[in-house]
C-alpha cells in the first residue's frame, strides 16, 4: 500500500527503466481488469510532431469559456508530475495522485506475472488518467496527447469524438521511421472508423498516407488550406491575428496571444475542432467563447517571456522543425535585438539540422548540458556549431547567470532545446 505521495512518485517514476515498449496489448489488459472505463469518456485525440500541447491547450480554454468541464492528459510536465492529469489547467492533486497508484499498481504487478511483461511508465499514467476521468472525478470532455508516434502510443485505446494530426516532422525517427510517410503512418493510427480527423500537415508524402487511413476508415477529413483556409494577417506585440475560411466558420479577425506563425495553425485546428463538436454531439461553443478563449491561451516553455528586462525567453524547440518555427519567430518579434542563445539537447536529436539554424539567427551562441539520462555533452554540441561566436559550459547555470549578468537592453536571451532541460531552467529562474 502505497501512503505518501512522495512514495507514489517514486513508485511511477521507477518504471521508466523499463523504457519504451510500442504496443497496445498491456493497455488492453489493464482496461479489460477495469471494465473499460475508456469507453465511458468523452475525449478528443491529438498526436503530431510538434505542436500537440499548443492546440491541447486552445481547445481548453475554448471549452472552458463555454462553461465545459475539460480534463487533459500531457506530457511531458514542466512544473510538477501532476500536470499530466489536469482538470480546467488544474493539476490533479496530491492524494488523488496516491489513490490512483494504489489502484493500478497491484494490477501492474498482476501484469507483470503474464507473457505480456510489466507496463512502463507512461502505460501507467495513462491508464491512471482514464480510471480517474471515469471513475473519479468525471469531466465534460478529455482531451488525450498522444506520447509517441500514436498507432501504438498507449492512449490509443480511447474511441474519441474526433482526432487532430497537428503536422509530421523529424523526430523519434529510431522508433517511428526515417521518411516522412513512415512517421505518418504512425501518427493515422489514431484514426478510427468514421471519426472525423483534422490535420494541419502539409507534405504531400506525409498527407497522402493520412488521406488513405482517412479513406480506409471511412472518416470525413478536414485539412488546412483544403477544406479550411488558413490566413496569417499579421503579428503584433500581442501575438498574431488570422483569418480562419470554411463551411463550418468564417471569422476574418481571430487573435490568439501565443507568438509564432505556427500558432495560427495550431489555434485553427482548436477552431475547426469545437465547431465540429457543436455539430457531433451535445455541446454548445459560441464565437465568444472561441474568441475569448483563442486569447487567453498560453502554454508554459512555448517561446515563453520569463523576463522583460531583461528580456529572457524559453522555448521547447526540441527537433529540426520546432527550430525552424522559433527561428521564424525570433525573426519576427525580436527582429531589432541582438539575439543571444542557450541549447542543450538530447542525444537521440537530429542536432546537424537544428544547431546550424541556430547559428544562422544567434548573435552568439552558448552551448551546455543538464542532469539527463539522454543529455548530450556541450563540447559536442558545440563541435556541430560553425558560429563565430560560440562557446560551451557544463554548468548551464553558471552559463545563464553570467550571460544574465551581461544583458543588455538591446540584447534578448532566448534559452531553447529540450523540453526537460527547458522545465529545469523555467524553474530556477522563476525561483531567482
Amino acid at each position: 500500500m502505497i501512503e505518501t505521495y512522495e512514495e507514489a512518485i517514486a513508485w511511477v517514476q521507477g518504471r521508466l527503466k523499463l523504457g519504451i515498449k510500442p504496443g497496445l496489448e498491456r493497455m488492453q489488459w489493464l482496461m479489460e481488469k477495469w471494465n473499460h472505463p475508456e469507453d465511458n469518456i468523452k475525449t478528443i485525440h491529438i498526436a503530431g510532431t510538434n505542436g500537440k500541447g499548443s492546440t491541447v491547450c486552445y481547445l481548453r480554454n475554448i471549452l472552458q469559456q463555454a462553461k465545459y468541464e475539460v480534463g487533459t492528459f500531457t506530457s511531458p510536465y514542466l512544473e510538477q508530475f501532476n500536470e499530466r492529469i489536469s482538470i480546467n489547467g488544474v493539476p490533479i492533486q496530491d492524494h488523488e495522485l496516491v489513490l490512483l497508484v494504489n489502484a493500478i499498481k497491484p494490477l501492474a504487478e498482476e501484469l507483470e506475472e503474464t507473457d505480456l511483461g510489466s507496463p512502463t511508465e507512461f502505460e501507467v499514467i495513462t491508464a491512471m488518467a482514464i480510471y480517474y476521468f471515469a471513475a473519479i472525478h468525471p469531466v465534460d470532455i478529455v482531451l488525450f496527447e498522444v506520447g509517441l508516434g500514436g498507432r501504438l502510443d498507449s492512449t490509443n485505446v480511447i474511441s474519441p469524438l474526433m482526432s487532430i494530426i497537428t503536422n509530421i516532422g523529424h523526430d523519434h525517427m529510431n522508433i517511428l521511421g526515417n521518411s516522412l510517410a513512415e512517421i505518418a503512418y504512425e501518427k493515422a493510427g489514431i484514426i478510427k472508423h468514421k471519426v472525423p480527423v483534422i490535420t494541419a500537415v502539409e507534405q504531400q508524402e506525409a498527407l497522402h498516407v493520412i488521406e488513405q487511413k482517412a479513406s480506409e476508415q471511412r472518416s470525413s477529413l478536414y485539412r488546412a488550406n483544403q477544406e479550411f483556409t488558413v490566413v496569417h494577417k499579421q503579428s503584433t506585440g500581442n501575438g498574431e491575428m488570422f483569418s480562419l475560411i470554411s463551411p463550418l466558420i468564417n471569422e476574418e479577425n481571430m487573435q490568439i496571444s501565443m507568438k509564432g506563425h505556427h500558432q495560427v495553425y495550431n489555434a485553427s485546428l482548436a477552431v475547426i475542432a469545437v465547431t465540429l463538436l457543436n455539430q457531433l454531439d451535445d455541446f454548445h461553443i459560441d464565437q465568444h467563447a472561441i474568441q475569448t478563449g483563442l486569447i487567453n491561451s498560453r502554454w508554459s516553455g512555448r517561446f515563453e517571456q520569463l523576463s522583460k528586462h531583461p528580456l529572457i525567453i524559453i522555448d521547447g524547440a526540441h527537433n529540426p522543425e520546432g527550430i525552424k518555427s522559433l527561428v521564424e519567430t525570433i525573426q519576427t518579434h525580436l527582429k531589432d535585438k541582438n539575439i543571444r542563445i542557450v541549447f542543450s539537447a538530447l542525444g537521440d536529436k537530429s542536432l546537424h539540422e537544428m544547431i546550424p539554424q541556430l547559428d544562422d539567427v544567434a548573435d552568439s551562441i552558448l552551448f551546455t548540458t543538464f542532469d539527463f539520462p539522454r543529455a548530450i555533452p556541450a563540447k559536442a554540441l558545440f563541435d556541430i556549431s560553425h558560429h563565430e561566436h560560440k562557446t560551451y559550459i557544463e554548468d548551464w547555470r553558471a552559463g545563464i547567470q553570467q550571460i544574465v549578468k551581461e544583458l543588455q537592453e538591446t540584447d534578448a536571451l532566448v534559452i531553447t532545446g529540450s523540453l526537460y532541460f527547458i522545465a529545469e531552467v523555467r524553474k530556477y529562474l522563476l525561483e531567482q
